[in-house]
């Protein structure tokens, strides 16, 4: 047995022993859901193959209180109760062809950020196309540059140089995004990714409203997906205001809820909560894993556990960055790996 199936294991004794020591939000982000085996887009950015997250969201449906986010300030003032938030990122189309069947299927409701540049004109997000540049790439090497630093081997999937260049690309100012992919496009060989290749990946705003019609919560990802924190005062207020805007007018309501593009600790600022604030945004939602118990609140910094799709041979499995509620140091994480059970959601 693997070190991560006994703790998991460990964490299904204690599950009706420990959990109900603390109270408060633990939310699980998704991205993209489907097989990417194949795809010219970033591999990493799906989270669970469909029928995983049917798994998944009827353990979440037995063992906690899945809440539409609209409900969150009320139960934050009880103070009391363990609740679960679903929520996905960006806008992908099979966030409403294959995640919002399983959703209803099951009585449950989600959050969906979107990226309403994406869904006004249709287009490569800029870590897909990194992906879909460096894939279609006929070249062995990539040659060191001062946007990416050292040269990269593009054998084998690829898989590698393709999160080195993502990360890369999310350490440059904002402004200098479209430098660094004309620098990429030029280096591989590719060019750039026509627009008409990914048109087909986003949903549309029809598929919006029906979504929201039928439960689901809509909320804000920017226009453009930048890091906040990399852009001055005034452009983050561009893309927080221009986002919330868009929402409005083809939703009829103002945006609630907002998630950060990226979302770590250092992918949002002061300056980024005073836009919120001025936006009318009620709760904002990060991505660096953890919970939020109802008496170490805040608002603008809901944290959020990443669900990923993690490819090990031949297997497709999800995991789940947990924080380890039981018996350990605040802030530890566990890694639990999510195969024909569900036993390592037993975490909470």
């Amino acid at each position: 047995m693997s070190r991560t199936w006994a703790v998991a294991r460990l964490l299904e004794r204690l599950h009706f022993l420990a959990p109900r020591r603390w109270h408060g939000l633990v939310a699980f982000n998704y991205h993209r859901i489907g097989d990417p085996a194949g795809s010219a887009f970033d591999r990493d950015l799906w989270s669970a193959l469909p029928e995983e997250l049917d798994r998944q969201v009827g353990f979440l449906r037995r063992e906690l209180d899945v809440v539409h986010p609209r409900d969150l300030p009320e139960l934050q003032r009880k103070g009391r109760g363990r609740y679960a938030l679903i929520t996905f990122d960006d806008g992908y189309r099979d966030n409403y062809e294959i995640a919002y069947p399983v959703l209803r299927g099951h009585g449950v409701p989600a959050l969906f950020f979107v990226t309403t540049g994406f869904i006004d004109e249709p287009r490569a997000a800029w870590w897909d196309e990194i992906s879909w540049m460096v894939r279609r790439s006929e070249r062995n090497t990539l040659d060191a540059s001062a946007w990416w630093g050292e040269a990269l081997d593009l054998g084998g999937d690829r898989a590698g140089p393709i999160s080195r260049l993502v990360r890369a690309y999310k350490r440059q100012p904002s402004a200098s995004g479209d430098e660094f992919l004309r620098a990429l496009s030029e280096a591989t060989g590719s060019g750039r990714c026509p627009a008409q290749e990914a048109a087909a990946t986003w949903m549309n705003w029809d598929m919006l409203r029906e979504m929201r019609d039928g439960g689901m919560a809509i909320g804000g990802h920017t226009v453009s997906h930048p890091v906040l924190a990399r852009m001055d005062g005034t452009g983050q207020g561009s893309e927080i205001a221009g986002c919330g805007r868009r929402l409005l007018e083809e939703l009829g309501e103002p945006m609630r809820w907002f998630a950060y593009p990226v979302g770590g600790r250092d992918a949002f600022d002061p300056s980024t909560r005073r836009h919120l604030a001025e936006a009318g945004v009620e709760l904002a939602f990060s991505y660096y894993g953890g919970h939020r118990r109802f008496d170490d609140w805040d608002r603008f910094d809901v944290r959020r556990i990443p669900v990923e799709l993690e490819v090990t041979g031949d297997t497709f499995c999800s995991m789940a960055r947990w924080p380890a509620l039981v018996g350990a140091p605040r802030g530890e994480r566990l890694t639990v790996r999510v195969r024909d059970t569900m036993r390592g959601w037993l975490g909470l």
